[in-house]
């Protein structure tokens, strides 16, 4: 990962495949009072893709990332993500699955507040015994693909909400994974600031050839993507 933001070029997207998601429901409750989050889904993703799921607030949308990212599990209907069987995995395979071939952006950013960025950024190397030598070479890397080079020893309540949101991008790809899930990454962000988050997630998987699910609902957003997913009461209604 030694290439920075501004030297960031698209390539062409590549066919293959890191997700595979096949008749996927998920209800919550039961009788009268169930929910039925997602209903049926069925898509695949592949290298370089940046793919926005979008849809009204309650139309399923972060259940269908937790889904695809292990971190629940459905009702029916199965999850492929890079080669990996997500529905049949045990709880030891999908906390590698998390560490390693996942990353994951959340809308409130997740930061440790009493650790710098850079320690931030570290915790996942740290997780997987990386070399302290080579961790923080990594994270130096990370840091200015994010454009936080000179931020390293700051801590979250000293940088912007945009700044947090960077330095959440950067602890996600640390150990390079093959997924980006991002779930409403730019909702606590004013629109240019997140405009340029998002500007940041594509010109990275581009750049990397990974694949990034995104969920969000801004029109401007929107307009950034590879491909668009429509969820409406957790049906898929357009691709």
């Amino acid at each position: 990962m030694s290439e920075q933001v501004s030297t960031l070029g698209a390539v062409d997207a590549v066919v293959d495949e890191v997700v595979r998601v096949e008749g996927v429901s998920r209800t919550f409750g039961r009788g009268a009072h169930a929910v039925h989050a997602v209903r049926d889904v069925s898509f695949r993703a592949g290298r370089g893709e940046l793919v926005v799921v979008r849809g009204r607030s309650g139309a399923g949308k972060t259940t269908l990332l937790n889904l695809v990212g292990g971190l629940d599990r459905p009702d029916s209907g199965r999850v492929h993500v890079a080669g990996h069987d997500v529905t049949a995995a045990g709880e030891a395979e999908l906390l590698r699955l998390r560490r390693g071939t996942v990353g994951f952006v959340f809308q409130t950013f997740g930061l440790v507040p009493i650790l710098s960025a850079a320690e931030n950024v570290g915790v996942p190397l740290r997780l997987a015994r990386v070399p302290a030598a080579q961790r923080e070479e990594r994270v130096a890397v990370l840091l200015e693909l994010v454009g936080l080079g000179g931020h390293a020893a700051q801590r979250p309540y000293e940088l912007s909400g945009g700044q947090q949101q960077r330095v959440a991008v950067a602890r996600a790809l640390a150990n390079e994974p093959d997924l980006l899930i991002a779930d409403e990454p730019t909702g606590q962000l004013d629109s240019e600031t997140g405009r340029s988050i998002m500007d940041l997630l594509r010109a990275v998987v581009h750049a990397r050839g990974m694949t990034a699910l995104v969920a969000t609902h801004d029109p401007a957003l929107i307009e950034l993507a590879d491909r668009t997913l429509t969820l409406r009461d957790g049906h898929l209604v357009d691709d």
